[in-house]
């Protein structure tokens, strides 16, 4: 997955509005209890930060 999409599934299924406060304050307890803007930046693989995003926030498995 490359951060262009990424980012267009966020917006996507958040909108563009609570995109940006998913990224930035939604605490991914899966990925050791950071914030999915942090996992990004320490390098996680975008595909893994997009199905914990998708998993705590029960978006359909269509849209993963």
């Amino acid at each position: 997955m490359r951060l262009t999409e990424f980012h267009n599934n966020i917006q996507s299924v958040f909108g563009p509005a609570m995109a940006p406060t998913v990224l930035r304050d939604h605490v991914l307890a899966s990925l050791g209890g950071i914030t999915a803007e942090r996992a990004v930046e320490k390098g996680v693989g975008l595909r893994d930060v997009w199905w914990a995003l998708c998993s705590d926030f029960d978006v359909p498995r269509d849209k993963w």
